[in-house]
């Protein structure tokens, strides 16, 4: 069972006639003060939310939700594609997935952060991208949904949730989808 934080009472005597205890509360460590979580819009990833919305209602910690555009892939310039045009589907699509998310927070009662990145060279992965910003903001527990790929599909698709996992330096929290 994982406490997120332990609570004790803490006796003090009272400085008149009376011998009765007062008792407060003494919240000892938090553990994560500042949670990423990575959204692609997908129910897996919507449950992944909901558990970084939990923690940081538990832990009254700060939330940051990131979505990674992968732009790479279309930077190879084709002729019948219109590459301008793709990029600013992709942008207004993500930021689409983190307004909902964002939305999703609020209607929690908490507020969160969003950031909207892209991949840069052909050599970067979303994975890269997301420790990265984890690193950079700098995150204390990153939160993200895998889909369970195994076999072939796992092979060709790869998992960008277990990419994360091997390159993040904080916890990573993996939320398996249904």
């Amino acid at each position: 069972m994982l406490f997120f934080y332990s609570v004790r009472p803490v006796v003090s005597e009272k400085n008149h006639a009376s011998d009765t205890a007062a008792i407060s509360m003494d919240k000892e460590k938090i553990m994560y003060q500042r949670i990423l979580v990575a959204v692609d819009g997908s129910s897996t990833s919507d449950r992944a939310l909901q558990e970084a919305i939990g923690f940081a209602k538990e832990q009254h910690a700060v939330l940051r939700i990131v979505h990674v555009i992968d732009v790479v892939p279309i930077i190879l310039d084709v002729e019948f594609i219109d590459v301008g045009a793709m990029q600013r589907a992709l942008h207004q699509s993500g930021q689409q997935v983190l307004d909902r998310a964002r939305e999703k927070v609020r209607a929690a009662g908490i507020d969160a952060e969003t950031r909207l990145v892209e991949t840069d060279t052909p050599a970067q992965r979303p994975a890269n991208k997301i420790v990265q910003e984890a690193k950079a903001w700098p995150a204390e527990l990153l939160v993200i949904g895998t889909h369970g790929r195994r076999g072939l599909d796992h092979l060709l698709l790869g998992s960008i949730a277990e990419a994360v996992a091997r390159l993040a330096p904080m916890p990573v929290l993996l939320i398996r989808g249904e």
